[in-house]
């Protein structure tokens, strides 16, 4: 990857612009606008939000004032967006995602995920309930208001679960991704299958500023410690969404491309095993 605008090709031949602005925590109302709408103005074209974030008309706003403000067309900014874990079944993910088109103001969005495997209030029937969702996923996908269908926070047997009804593969899976938690045979066994691998939280957590090994990585390339969780997601071949609401680290999460970690220092963030702790069971998620 070059820069911002060079992209990842999911299997249906879609280009996802390869980092993402993540949303998640970002407050719904004028802070989710001016992140979003100064995101697109310093080169962000990728934008991730979902249902339960409570983010959706702001995001969506911010979107069209950033589209507005830089001369730029709704097919140039990709926005994804996910079906949460009380929509699991055919009817409830339909209508749930029509609230969610209205509240980003679109008639169509680039990516739809599911966005948790095994919700605690489908938990008997978890595979049925996926199966059913992913159904109206494939015809949302089919009617052309959706450009891209996936998963996320999918593990191996959640994924086998799903291929046995579906008749179109999840073209990514949006996983936490980040220095010292790599997932490796999860990842190994979606990219098998297709998958572009999406980090959320690629940052890890507050934590990542105080390990040693990273304070030292950012000394030896200039650079701040976020920009080096950044740049070695692309290079771990993942797909990035750093998150601020904050105008400068915005801007500064996207500048990674001017620079390389070496091999040897890849290898290090990968083995700093638990340095911002671990992935969440999906099965045992109290939600």
């Amino acid at each position: 990857m070059k820069n911002q605008n060079d992209v990842y090709k999911l299997s249906n031949g879609v280009g996802v612009p390869c980092i993402g602005f993540g949303t998640w925590q970002t407050p719904e109302g004028d802070v989710a606008v001016s992140s979003v709408e100064h995101a697109i103005k310093v080169g962000y074209r990728h934008i991730d939000t979902a249902q339960v974030y409570g983010n959706e008309e702001g995001v969506g706003k911010g979107i069209r004032m950033g589209i507005i403000d830089n001369g730029l067309k709704r097919e140039d900014i990709f926005v994804t967006t996910k079906i949460w874990n009380d929509k699991h079944s055919y009817i409830l993910c339909k209508n749930s995602f029509d609230e969610s088109l209205q509240k980003l103001g679109f008639d169509y969005v680039d990516m739809l995920l599911i966005h948790w495997p095994n919700p605690a209030a489908f938990r008997d029937h978890w595979e049925e309930a996926n199966a059913e969702t992913w159904r109206a996923m494939e015809e949302l996908y089919e009617s052309g208001k959706v450009r891209s269908i996936g998963i996320s926070n999918f593990r191996q047997h959640h994924i086998e679960a799903l291929l046995k009804t579906a008749k179109i593969k999840p073209m990514v899976n949006q996983i936490r991704l980040c220095p010292g938690a790599t997932q490796d045979e999860l990842v190994a066994y979606c990219k098998e299958h297709g998958m572009i691998l999406e980090a959320y939280s690629p940052l890890g957590t507050g934590q990542i500023f105080d390990v040693p090994e990273m304070k030292k990585l950012a000394e030896k390339y200039g650079k701040s410690i976020a920009q080096i969780c950044v740049r070695f997601s692309l290079q771990m071949g993942f797909l990035p969404l750093p998150k601020s609401v904050h105008a400068d680290r915005i801007e500064e999460n996207l500048k990674v491309f001017d620079f390389e970690l070496e091999d040897s220092d890849v290898k290090l963030i990968a083995d700093l095993k638990g340095c911002v702790g671990y992935e969440s069971d999906p099965d045992t998620r109290p939600f």
